[in-house]
């Protein structure tokens, strides 16, 4: 059982640990992607995520903070920099896990980690679904589609009343009718096949 046991040891000492979450730390900071076991990844979104919110505030105390734990310039220097920037209007959550699978050499659960504000292609995905979606009453329908039914509505009030179809459906012999619907559809097929057979 793992009762109160909040950090995953990763079959590690912490010394090992330490050193292995700070350089997929880095790795993750330069590439803003990365593919690793499940464990791992769930294990470096705990160690990265306060060391982005440490980043929004752009002094020396936290630069040193965060430099004691990954000990590296050229990362620090982006974090504080670039992802900085990207970040400052998000509360948390600044990563995201996708389950790939299972590796076939170990039969180990991957994953891959990457910062939530560097993917373009759901960012512009989720931008074009903000612009499509229209906004609706309390009551469930939107203008757009009461002026539809409105629009909808119109021809059909110029329908033309039951006498004056009645007239029409007198005046016109019945035999004839029937042979103009069967030569109809007859003639369109032909025209059909001789336009496919060119």
């Amino acid at each position: 059982m793992r009762h109160g046991k909040k950090v995953n040891h990763l079959g590690r000492t912490k010394s090992h640990r330490d050193a292995l979450l700070a350089n997929l730390t880095i790795s993750l900071i330069k590439a803003k992607r990365i593919e690793t076991t499940l464990a791992k990844a769930k294990a470096l979104r705990m160690y990265i995520e306060p060391l982005i919110t440490k980043s929004k505030t752009d002094n020396t105390h936290s630069r040193r903070t965060v430099f004691s734990y990954l000990q590296d310039k050229e990362s620090i220097k982006i974090l504080f920099g670039e992802i900085a920037e990207k970040v400052a209007e998000r509360n948390g959550g600044y990563t995201r896990i996708i389950k790939l699978g299972q590796r076939q050499g170990d039969n180990a659960f991957v994953a891959l980690i990457e910062l939530v504000d560097f993917n373009e292609n759901l960012l512009s995905s989720a931008v074009e679904e903000g612009e499509a979606k229209t906004k609706r009453s309390r009551r469930g329908k939107s203008k757009k589609s009461e002026e539809t039914v409105s629009a909808v509505a119109a021809p059909v009030a110029e329908v033309p009343s039951a006498e004056v179809v009645e007239e029409v459906v007198e005046e016109t012999p019945t035999a004839e009718v029937v042979e103009e619907v069967t030569e109809t559809p007859a003639e369109e097929t032909d025209d059909n096949k001789e336009e496919e057979a060119k």
